[in-house]
């Protein structure tokens, strides 16, 4: 027995790009006349989920997750979602592997960096929003990745995220060391751990 749409939406935590659903036997025609009648709705340019889940709970991370999933949540972004910043950030800062193409998107804005393979590759966590999977640098790596771009971002939102980190985690000092030797920021990085402790 052939599965009706919805199924196959369900199947899949209730999103699909249109190419996977496409891949399921599911025709644009089939997808359109799915939104124009309220059954599904769409996230973004080629991405649809149903209509009946629950809102997004972070509808800007979902999007940008979807659409570009090898990037990584960093810097003010990823400062945020951790609880280190007071900051609002007014477009989502990713970052991408040196040898990617930067990522384009209407909405949310995206801020991209390139960030070489073993500072891309250091510490990414993968976190479930909304079922699905959105990779963001953990905090200590964070914190060092906003010294390596203290100038891009603003040495006040560094150290407020360093007091604001240990207020509110317990701090691991041998790691946050361990990200500032891969972002090469280490010299710059320890009189301010220093303080901290």
């Amino acid at each position: 027995m052939k599965k009706s749409p919805e199924t196959i939406f369900r199947e899949h935590s209730g999103q699909l790009r249109m190419s996977e659903a496409i891949a399921r036997g599911i025709t644009r025609y089939k997808l359109y006349s799915l939104r124009d009648k309220g059954v599904i709705e769409q996230v973004t340019r080629g991405i649809y989920r149903l209509a009946e889940l629950p809102m997004i709970s972070n509808p800007d991370l979902v999007t940008v997750s979807l659409r570009y999933p090898d990037a990584v949540i960093c810097l003010i972004s990823a400062l945020s979602f951790h609880e280190i910043t007071t900051q609002v950030p007014h477009e989502i800062f990713i970052a991408v592997s040196r040898d990617s193409r930067i990522p384009q998107l209407d909405h949310p804005p995206l801020r991209a960096f390139k960030f070489s393979h073993n500072t891309f590759e250091a510490g990414i966590e993968n976190h479930k929003i909304d079922g699905v999977a959105v990779r963001i640098f953990n905090p200590e790596k964070t914190l060092a990745d906003c010294f390596k771009y203290r100038n891009k971002i603003g040495m006040d939102v560094v150290l407020e995220a360093l007091k604001l980190y240990k207020a509110r985690k317990k701090i691991n000092l041998s790691e946050i060391l361990e990200y500032a030797k891969i972002c090469r920021v280490e010299n710059v990085m320890k009189p301010y751990l220093e303080a901290m402790i």
